[in-house]
């Protein structure tokens, strides 16, 4: 279950000059302030200075020479309007797109080198740099005050500062130096265990779904086909984080009792990032095994990865997002699709760091990757402290990936109260979306809702999510049957589906889809069963309010449920 949203201050970028010691270095006769915040996100509290020894690895975030060009890379190769629609980029030609200008890198190491720094890459572009020194030095480099924080819920400690700063010949060459002024947050896996069932053998009913949301319902609902994949280069990765182990011989468990006509032996390859594991002696807390057991069960032999991201994270406070999507765009040959069910607050971090992200996931959808989030489990969400505000979520804020909510209930489906959605505070709609937005928003003005809502999100922002599947009592194999909740079911569900349409496409030698949304708000919309019922009514300090499901797009079921045979028939092969 997502706990409560915490509030985050948003990191302001100012350019003021800072008075600082000066030195004879060409770099440091002025000091601007590059990054600060004015308050601590809920639950931190100053617990004294870091210890000057205290080692730091800086990430330093190179300007890219030109900061537009994978998003409009991006767009040209995923609007089916375009003459470039399917003509994915190789690994090399994004590289090029995003590289740091030679005068950025230069400058960089010119100014690290006479600090007595090297940096080490991080991406495969060069686009980030680290740097190792310890809290003494740092807070001289970047005229920074480097301290312990600690979170009064969790124990947790961060070394970060409020504010730091980087030379005025720098400006233009560094975007952003991580971690200073963003603070980790707890990422979120988006399910919930409700309850425990003795298995139930199948029987006959009139409904597939009768006994709990398994492979035969989501097949009966979405017209999954049961037929194997053939093209074994298509491939499917899931996430997976430290602790969700996924074991073998549940899912084959699983696969005997949902799926007979399968081979039981059927089973996923395992990538270990950060120090993942996936030891097979290790009690399982649902959220692996429902993203494999519905990922195998569903996208009939395509080849299941399972990306097990440890907490040994390189990219401190960003909980492995960063290397999970480094290590993918490392591949020469990256899975098709991606299917993640973690998340959280779009304000846990800066519109900056934010954005490196969300351009990451850019990258890999010009590559010809769908990346497809949950889109949580917090409903409108609350901002946190005494406001009143809905609360967006991070991944599914991105314009450039493809974000799924949940639906209850079968013949017709309705809208899970659960299912997190809204419109973003970082990113505006969408092209793509705009039309779709503005349907939803002039209904929602004639609508009870809009007093309860008024004022409380921005109705200029990326909505979100984009399509729905069912979120409800997914009956997952551990050791008995467990039943699980949440868009953590939906997204590898709805991934599962786009995974099968690639595989056909493999087979008639096309491009896989890549990154969808484009596509679904114009071509694909008829793809899809409208969701008209339900609200994701959230209370916020005592004042009630969410989004309704309505005719169209709206921000609790985006374009409805899918269908495969319908959507299938619109890619037209």
């Amino acid at each position: 279950m997502v706990a409560s949203t915490r509030l985050l201050a948003l990191s302001v970028f100012t350019y003021l000059v800072h008075a600082t010691p000066l030195s004879k270095s060409k770099f440091s006769r002025d000091l601007l302030v590059h990054e600060t915040r004015v308050v601590l996100p809920l639950g931190f509290a100053l617990a004294g200075p870091a210890a000057p020894h205290t080692t730091l690895n800086l990430r330093v975030a190179l300007t890219q020479s030109n900061p537009d060009a994978i998003v409009d890379a991006l767009y040209q190769v995923s609007d089916p309007s375009s003459d470039k629609y399917g003509q994915h980029l190789s690994k090399s030609e994004v590289e090029q797109l995003i590289a740091p200008s030679a005068d950025s890198v230069n400058a960089v190491n010119a100014w690290l080198q006479e600090h007595g720094l090297s940096a080490t890459p991080l991406s495969p572009s060069g686009d980030w740099l680290e740097i190792q020194l310890n809290v003494s030095k740092a807070n001289s480099l970047l005229a920074a005050d480097f301290s312990k924080f600690t979170h009064a819920d969790t124990g947790s400690e961060a070394i970060r500062t409020l504010s730091y700063s980087i030379p005025a010949g720098l400006k233009g060459h560094i975007d952003l130096i991580h971690p200073t002024t963003s603070f980790p947050e707890n990422v979120q896996s988006l399910g919930s265990k409700r309850a425990v069932h003795t298995p139930i053998l199948p029987r006959k009913s009139s409904s597939n779904c009768s006994n709990g949301t398994t492979p035969a319902c989501l097949q009966e609902l979405y017209n999954i086909p049961t037929a194997p994949a053939k093209n074994a280069s298509n491939k499917l990765a899931v996430t997976g984080r430290f602790g969700n182990n996924a074991h073998y011989k549940w899912l084959q468990e699983f696969l005997t009792q949902y799926r007979p006509d399968m081979n039981s032996s059927t089973n996923f390859t395992v990538t270990l990032l950060d120090g993942g594991n996936n030891d097979q002696d290790v009690p399982s807390v649902s959220e692996g095994e429902l993203d494999i057991q519905y990922t195998v069960g569903l996208a009939t032999n395509v080849p299941v990865d399972y990306v097990m991201v440890g907490v040994k994270w390189q990219d401190d406070g960003l909980n492995g997002f960063f290397d999970e999507v480094n290590y993918l765009l490392s591949m020469e040959h990256p899975p098709q699709t991606l299917s993640t069910s973690y998340g959280y607050p779009e304000s846990s971090m800066s519109f900056a760091l934010t954005d490196k992200l969300c351009k990451a996931y850019a990258q890999l959808g010009a590559r010809g990757v769908s990346v497809i989030f949950a889109a949580g489990d917090s409903g409108a969400g609350c901002a946190g402290g005494n406001s009143t505000a809905f609360s967006p979520f991070f991944p599914s804020n991105c314009p450039y990936v493809t974000s799924v909510g949940g639906t209850v209930g079968s013949s017709p489906e309705t809208a899970w109260d659960g299912s997190s959605g809204g419109f973003s505070n970082y990113y505006s709609a969408p092209s793509y979306q705009s039309s779709a937005v503005k349907g939803y928003l002039s209904k929602l003005a004639l609508s009870p809702a809009a007093i309860s809502t008024a004022g409380r999100f921005n109705s200029s922002g990326r909505g979100f999510p984009d399509v729905s599947a069912k979120a409800d009592d997914f009956r997952v194999w551990e050791s008995s049957i467990a039943s699980i909740w949440g868009t953590s079911a939906s997204a590898p569900t709805f991934a599962s589906i786009v995974a099968l349409i690639n595989d056909r496409l493999a087979g008639a030698g096309k491009a896989p889809m890549g990154f969808l949304n484009p596509w679904l708000y114009s071509k694909g919309t008829s793809g899809f069963t409208d969701i008209t019922a339900g609200n994701n009514s959230v209370e916020c300090n005592g004042k009630s309010g969410g989004f309704e499901a309505v005719e169209g797009w709206d921000p609790v079921t985006g374009l409805g449920t899918p269908d495969f045979n319908k959507l299938f028939a619109l890619v037209g092969l």
